[in-house]
């Protein structure tokens, strides 16, 4: 008797916890929020963009139509992505769930702090919140310059020239690996010394040379080189006009050759000018 007994309390205690398991799990689902992000604290430079992965799920029997509103503060630009597309209300199935990119950009002079945003999805009498947090940590700026601002020089054909640049961190975060490139005409040649600027503190600058060497039988006039220096957080760009020269020696060279032309044109009118 014990042993059947036995036999029989082991199904109804796995079909009790079962019961259990499934009562919980109801629970949990029923209580879940109903306007979520996967993550609601970020931390970037205030001159990009945070970026909030929402969710926002209509339990309701019937369709329901969200307006999209937030308190963020003076200055400061918000803006709801779905599928896509930007919109300031979204139309919810019942018993569905939309996804919505909530992108916030800070003003450029927002002060290094955290700062809380609530966003709100209102729908009749219903008002869903979503409480954000935005952790500001400075800003991203660098600037290409010379050292006299001075943006334009004269080169002869054929020759090169060094030219200092000042590559300064204006912003309030270091800076890191910042390349240097340039877009020059065609054939000309451009070589940086440093190429990379490892690390820049804020409010540093750094000298960089550039070597810039220009073909022969290059015709002469104003030629403008873009120079860059960038990294993954901020970008600058100095446009170089360089006044190209032809040499003196290309230019005794075509005289000679003018009036040795004038000589030939002399010296046949002279031969045969008496016949």
């Amino acid at each position: 008797m014990l042993a059947r007994k036995v036999k029989y309390q082991r199904p109804i205690k796995a079909l009790f916890l079962f019961c259990v398991l499934f009562s919980f799990q109801g629970m949990a689902q029923q209580t879940s929020p109903p306007f979520t992000a996967r993550l609601i604290n970020l931390e970037a430079a205030a001159n990009t963009t945070f970026t909030y992965n929402a969710r926002l799920t209509n339990s309701a029997k019937v369709p329901r139509v969200y307006q999209l509103s937030a308190n963020v503060p003076p200055g400061w630009n918000i803006a709801y992505k779905t599928e896509g597309y930007q919109v300031t209300s979204i139309n919810v199935d019942s018993g569905k769930t939309q996804d919505i990119n909530i992108e916030i950009n800070p003003a450029l002079e927002t002060k290094p702090g955290k700062y809380n945003i609530t966003v709100t999805a209102l729908t009749g009498a219903d008002s869903l919140k979503l409480n954000l947090e935005a952790v500001v940590k400075g800003t991203y700026n660098v600037t290409l310059s010379t050292p006299s601002g001075r943006l334009s020089d004269d080169i002869t054909e054929g020759s090169r020239r060094e030219i200092q640049l000042v590559v300064k961190n204006t912003g309030s975060i270091m800076l890191d690996n910042l390349e240097l490139s340039a877009q020059a005409p065609p054939q000309w040649e451009a070589s940086f010394s440093p190429a990379t600027i490892k690390q820049l503190e804020p409010n540093k600058e750094s000298t960089v040379t550039v070597t810039l060497k220009v073909p022969n039988k290059t015709i002469a006039g104003d030629y403008v080189t873009t120079f860059t220096v960038k990294n993954n957080n901020a970008t600058s760009n100095a446009a170089f006009r360089m006044t190209v020269k032809t040499s003196i020696l290309t230019g005794w060279l075509g005289i000679l050759i003018i009036l040795v032309a004038l000589g030939a044109v002399y010296y046949l009118i002279r031969k045969y000018g008496r016949r």
